[in-house]
């Protein structure tokens, strides 16, 4: 079986992901508007007709602004916590309230649709609720960490079993503290229940690196307080220190904020 990954968009502004086969895709948040994201999934080939549902991490606007429009416009399912869909249902982003289109998880209890194994589970963030996602098709994982605080033993668990890891990377340290943001921003920022940093990414990467990992996507990078090729080297010089070399043992990549990234296709008999 083969599968394309895709990053929508990854940041502040708005976050979303494609996972799909050859017949079926989901998508990993809906934090851009529908048309941005009909018009890059048209750009790679994908027709809206694939997409069986989305899966929703929590309910802060940059990761939920278009789920309304592709839960009652589209007929799409929309797979959330309770809690986050009542998170939803206040959000003033949302003017499609989900009706009809709701669907309810609950965390570590894995939930199947067409191609794709679903499991959800905790992480540390300050949304409503908030979830990361291990996705399986044909025995192949992919692990979503995005918008958590820390690693805890949770995440660890879900990170041993990725064999592809999308990990936050939202803030450089001497950035953020040096920069414009006011005291209480910054304090939420650095906090448990906030984001995770370059050298937190790279330090949980190298202390819990999964024997089957093929690759590493750092997402949800902030348009202030860092950089692509810093968060880079910040993981892959981590990395080098415990023997893992970038490019060789594993690949790495710093996704784009507003820009789709490249298909990604991955075959699973390989």
């Amino acid at each position: 079986m083969k599968i394309k990954f895709i990053s929508l968009a990854s940041g502040s502004s708005g976050n979303c992901y494609y996972i799909g086969t050859e017949t079926y895709g989901i998508l990993v948040d809906a934090g851009i508007p529908v048309r941005s994201i009909k018009k890059k999934l048209k750009e790679a080939g994908i027709e809206m007709e694939r997409i069986r549902a989305v899966f929703i991490t929590h309910d802060h606007t940059d990761h939920i602004k278009g789920v309304g429009g592709l839960g009652e416009k589209l007929n799409i399912p929309v797979y959330a916590t309770k809690l986050v869909h009542e998170g939803i249902s206040r959000c003033h982003c949302v003017t499609d309230h989900l009706l009809t289109s709701a669907c309810y998880l609950r965390k570590e209890e894995p939930v199947q649709v067409a191609d794709f194994c679903v499991e959800a589970f905790e992480v540390p963030h300050d949304g409503t609720d908030n979830v990361g996602y291990c996705i399986e098709i044909d025995g192949r994982a992919f692990v979503f960490l995005t918008d958590l605080g820390k690693i805890t033993p949770t995440a660890a668990r879900f990170i041993q079993r990725a064999n592809y890891l999308i990990l936050e990377a939202n803030y450089d340290i001497d950035m953020l503290q040096q920069g414009s943001y006011p005291r209480y921003l910054k304090e939420r920022i650095s906090s448990g229940i906030g984001h995770l940093s370059n050298r937190a990414a790279a330090e949980c990467l190298a202390d819990h690196f999964p024997p089957d990992l093929q690759a590493v996507w750092l997402c949800h990078l902030s348009k202030d307080n860092n950089h692509p090729d810093l968060a880079y080297k910040t993981v892959e010089e981590h990395l080098k220190e415990r023997g893992i070399i970038v490019g060789k043992d594993v690949q790495l990549c710093a996704l784009k904020r507003n820009t789709s990234s490249e298909p990604y296709l991955f075959d699973t008999n390989t």
